[in-house]
C-alpha cells in the first residue's frame, strides 16, 4: 500500500475514532490503538505515541470551552495532574521496557472495563459536605446551572489523589487519556457532580497525555508522518460529534454502540496478544 492510500485510511479511521470518543467522552485512543495496532500492523509504541499527541490536541480544544463555562474546577485539576503527571511518566517508562504482547492484554482489559463504566447510570448527586483537606486546600467550588450557580464540597481527596495516580500509569503504559479511571475518581470517590467530574477530566487529560509524550517522543516512538493524520483525523470527528451530542435527545443508544465496537477490539487486541502477534 502506498503512503497515500495509507494516510487516508488512517484519516478515516481517526475520524471515526474521534467521532466515538466525542460521544461518549472516553477519547479516541481507545479505537485508535487498536486501529493502527491491529488493522494496519503498526508496533503498539508508535500507536501509543501516535494516540498520545491526538489526545492532547482534543483535550486543549474541548478543555478550553468547558474552562470558559466555569464548569471546571481548574484548582482542584492543576492538584490532582500532580498524581497524574507523575503517574504517566511511570507508565511511560514502563512502557518502553515491558514487552508488546502484554500491553495488548493490559489494554484489552482496559478496554472492557471503560466500555463497562460508559454504560453506568450516571449519578446527580450534590455533595455539601466539606471535608478538612479540600478546605485547606480551597478545593471546594460551583458550577453554574439555568437556575443560578451550584456549590458542591469535595470528599476523601487523598483517596482520589491516589486513583489518579493509578490513572496517570494507564494512560502512559497504554497511550490512552485513562478519562474513565479520572471520572471514576472524582465522580465515585471524590463525590463531583458528574457534569463537574467530566470537564475537569477533561482538563486533565491533556496534561497527563504531554507527560507521556515526552518520553515517547526521547525513545524516537512519536513518528510524525503517523501522528499527522491521526491528530487531524481525530480533531474533526470530535467536532462533529460535539454537534451531534448537541442536538441528539438521547445518548444511550450511542454508549451502547460504543461498548460494542470497543468490546470486540478489547477481544481482538487480548487474543492477539495471547498469540504473540503484537
Amino acid at each position: 500500500m502506498s503512503v497515500i492510500e495509507l494516510t487516508i485510511i488512517i484519516l478515516i479511521g481517526s475520524y471515526f475514532a474521534g467521532l466515538l470518543g466525542s460521544l461518549t467522552g472516553l477519547g479516541g485512543g481507545f479505537i485508535i490503538i487498536p486501529l493502527l495496532t491491529l488493522l494496519l500492523h503498526v508496533d503498539i509504541h508508535y500507536a501509543i505515541g501516535a494516540s498520545l499527541i491526538s489526545v492532547i490536541a482534543t483535550s486543549s480544544g474541548s478543555a478550553a470551552a468547558y474552562v470558559k463555562e466555569g464548569i471546571t474546577n481548574m484548582r482542584l485539576g492543576m492538584f490532582l495532574e500532580i498524581a497524574t503527571t507523575a503517574g504517566a511518566m511511570t507508565g511511560a517508562m514502563l512502557a518502553i521496557y515491558t514487552s508488546t504482547h502484554y500491553i495488548a492484554i493490559l489494554f484489552g482489559l482496559i478496554l472492557i472495563s471503560s466500555a463497562l463504566m460508559s454504560l453506568r447510570k450516571k449519578s446527580g448527586h450534590i455533595t455539601t459536605h466539606k471535608s478538612y483537606l479540600a478546605e485547606k486546600l480551597k478545593l471546594n467550588s460551583s458550577y453554574p446551572t439555568a437556575d443560578g450557580a451550584v456549590e458542591y464540597g469535595v470528599s476523601n481527596v487523598a483517596g482520589g489523589f491516589f486513583m489518579m495516580l493509578f490513572a496517570g500509569v494507564i494512560s502512559g503504559l497504554l497511550g490512552i487519556g485513562s478519562g474513565a479511571l479520572k471520572v471514576l475518581a472524582m465522580d465515585s470517590i471524590m463525590r463531583l457532580p458528574f457534569k463537574v467530574s467530566t470537564t475537569t477530566s477533561n482538563f486533565m487529560i491533556g496534561v497527563t497525555a504531554a507527560a507521556s509524550a515526552v518520553v515517547y517522543l526521547q525513545r524516537g516512538y512519536i513518528d510524525p508522518g503517523l501522528s499527522m493524520p491521526v491528530v487531524i483525523g481525530v480533531l474533526l470527528g470530535a467536532m462533529s460529534g460535539s454537534k451531534i451530542l448537541v442536538n441528539s435527545t438521547s445518548s444511550k443508544w450511542i454508549r451502547v454502540v460504543f461498548s460494542v465496537v470497543v468490546g470486540v477490539l478489547a477481544i481482538q487486541m487480548i487474543y492477539n496478544g495471547i498469540m504473540g502477534k503484537i
